[in-house]
């Protein structure tokens, strides 16, 4: 029995040297075998001459491939390299294949160029067949994605060292070149230095990180050597600003795929960035720190930003939902929730440059927010939206920065703006001559600004979230920015703090400041409809109520009539247009009495004006003083013919029952 086994021993292991004999002595032929499928395989797919000028084995499992490149057929050379090293997987040599476990590549260059319709690179994106395409059938970008990140991942050697890897295009508009000195992985580390110049402008950088084929997991940093850090290209060009940052951290985590929705896991963090454009912000916008951790879906007609997924500015943390369906119609969620935050920490994670105003501010207690938009482009009337800022009892604000939000409390200066520049300046209290407090304007005035421009004034805290739906869903419908959402606070806020920002970002800090001073009450009710009605501009160079009565009417704001009050009402959402409500003799257009009607029965509904006041209504005011110099340019004549096509577009005129 011992002789039995031994023989059988003796017998495998004699095979298995003559298996190895056999394939050490034919693995040039299974390696010059291998080039001429690959270089037959590529130039059967693309319209290339692919070329490897030696192919040879220098040890028992390494190979040398040189001079290699690809020529498309009448065009420059798209890519070529000295010279590939590989280690070869000995296990692959007996399957009769050859798999690369090592790659060390040499002097590679990759050249792409454009010019018109002319390049040297577009065959490498055509499809393989005529294969008609469904158009009934959306594609899932999940699974094309999915099979993208598995076919990167399987095709990762296990180690790889190149040595001057060079890649450029160029177009008859556009310059790219990118060099990397060298680009190391082992053991799934990886280690390059890049430089990239897109143009003129030249980012250097060093890039370090792991990766685990297997598992489908990488995670980079890059970091930027030069002071300002890493520019953003075609930012400037394309949007006349810039993006820079100091170091971005990105990584994938996890991947599943399952029931044909893509799901992956994975975040991103970004050190010292700087932001700059006109329509955000006057400065540069300064994140000393931000972070997401996220967890994204995407399926056949779903994508989905899982609402695990956390973004946090500095140290202000908040989770994130949003989702786009476009099965049968087009469904849009976005939700918004932050855990309960310390005031002084929410305050201090606005990222500087951003919110001038707020900047600086000390506060107790905390802040808790949350908010959720649900629309349906099947039924847009049907926009739900709400929105929730909430403070704990003990808030409050122990000492503010650039701007006392409280001033507007009592007299200040006030400087009017017009497409940014200013205007005028004047003081808002006793000592300007043409300041008037509240109890002195008409009722008439006050009870139908309130009716056109805010009719839950004083019932509201700043915000009313259904003029503010309706407001969405009419703009959505129109395509276009139709009609605003702003309270009397809104307004008041963006003219006293805010006129000289028209950027994006306004209406945040806006909205910030509204609820600060209304939740806090640091300014009552009465006092900012006082401010308001002593700052708004009424006509040209006419700022406040006395300045505006006197204009029209020659009275005193105690003194207008309701048609009167209607009529200045009517102008607010566009005071330069005052002429257009005149014909030439001074006579108020036809098409007022359809705004007369609607505010005038708001106001008779709400118990504001009597039966008799209403019926006796008529679109119908007297000029005096400068306004008649500037309205009435006709002779002393019969009336002319209203022919004037106009639709008056309030600001916030709510289309609801009061």
């Amino acid at each position: 029995m011992k002789k039995r086994i031994l023989l059988w021993v003796g017998g495998l292991f004699t095979l298995f040297v003559v298996a190895v004999v056999v394939a050490f002595a034919f693995r040039s032929r299974l390696l010059n075998y291998t080039v001429q499928r690959v270089i037959s395989k590529v130039e059967n797919k693309y319209p290339v001459d692919f070329n490897i000028g030696g192919a040879e084995f220098v040890d028992w499992n390494s190979v040398v491939l040189s001079n290699i490149s690809m020529v498309p057929h009448d065009h420059k050379p798209l890519f070529r390299t000295d010279s590939v090293h590989a280690a070869v997987s000995v296990g692959s040599i007996f399957r009769g294949r050859i798999v690369f476990q090592r790659i060390d590549v040499a002097n590679a260059y990759v050249t792409a160029f454009k010019d018109g319709d002319v390049n040297n690179f577009s065959f490498l994106f055509k499809k393989e067949d005529d294969t008609p395409v469904d158009t009934t059938k959306k594609r899932n970008y999940g699974a094309l994605l999915n099979r993208l990140i598995e076919t990167a991942f399987d095709n990762v050697p296990d180690q790889v060292d190149f040595k001057n890897l060079n890649v450029s295009y160029l177009s008859t508009n556009r310059s790219i070149d990118l060099t990397m000195p060298y680009l190391t992985m082992d053991d799934g580390t990886i280690d390059t230095e890049v430089s990239v110049k897109v143009d003129s402008l030249v980012n250097n950088m060093r890039v370090t990180g792991t990766i685990d084929p297997r598992d489908y997991m990488i995670s980079a940093s890059l970091y930027g050597f030069d002071e300002r850090g890493i520019v953003v290209p075609y930012v400037k060009e394309k949007f006349d600003g810039t993006v820079a940052f100091d170091t971005v951290h990105v990584s994938l985590s996890e991947k599943d795929f399952s029931r044909d929705i893509l799901t992956v896991k994975g975040s991103a963090m970004v050190n010292g960035l700087v932001v700059n454009h006109e329509k955000l912000a006057d400065e540069d916008i300064h994140v000393k720190e931000s972070a997401l951790d996220y967890v994204i879906s995407i399926g056949p007609n779903l994508y989905v930003i899982d609402s695990l997924t956390e973004v946090r500015v500095n140290k202000a943390k908040a989770n994130i939902y949003a989702a786009y369906r476009n099965d049968e119609t087009k469904i849009y969620d976005l939700k918004v929730k932050t855990k309960s935050v310390p005031g002084n920490d929410f305050f201090s994670s606005l990222p500087t440059g951003l919110f001038e105003n707020l900047e600086g501010i000390q506060a107790e207690g905390n802040l808790k927010y949350k908010m959720s938009f649900h629309l349906n482009m099947d039924s847009v009337d049907q926009v739900r939206f709400n929105s929730d800022l909430d403070a704990s009892d003990d808030f409050r604000i122990v000492s503010y920065g650039k701007r006392n939000l409280e001033k507007i409390k009592g007299s200040f200066v006030h400087t009017a703006y017009e497409y940014g520049k200013p205007v005028r300046t004047f003081t808002v209290g006793p000592s300007n001559a043409f300041y008037t407090p509240i109890n002195e304007v008409s009722p008439y005035l006050r009870n139908a600004i309130l009716t056109a421009e805010d009719a839950y004034f004083y019932r509201h805290d700043g915000f009313h979230e259904e003029a503010f739906r309706q407001a969405i869903a009419k703009n959505i419908k129109e395509g276009e920015f139709a009609r605003g959402g702003s309270t009397i606070s809104m307004q008041l806020v963006k003219n006293v703090f805010l006129t000289r920002q028209k950027t994006v970002t306004r209406k945040v800090e806006e909205a910030i400041i509204v609820w600060l001073i209304e939740n806090l009450d640091l300014v009552s009710k009465n006092r900012l409809f006082e401010v308001y009605l002593n700052i708004i501009e009424w006509g040209p160079d006419v700022y406040g109520v006395k300045d505006a009565t006197r204009f029209y009417f020659g009275k005193q704001p105690s003194e207008l009539n309701l048609a009167e009050a209607i009529f200045l009402t009517s102008i607010i959402p566009s005071p330069k247009r005052y002429r257009s409500s005149f014909d030439s003799y001074g006579n108020l257009r036809e098409w007022k009495s359809g705004y007369y009607r609607l505010i005038g029965g708001h106001m008779l509904r709400r118990g504001l004006i009597s039966q008799a006041e209403y019926d006796n209504l008529y679109p119908n005011v007297q000029l005096y003083g400068r306004a008649r110099d500037l309205i009435v340019t006709a002779p002393d004549a019969a009336p002319e013919e209203d022919t004037t096509e106009f639709e008056l577009k309030t600001i916030d005129l709510f289309d609801y029952d009061f």
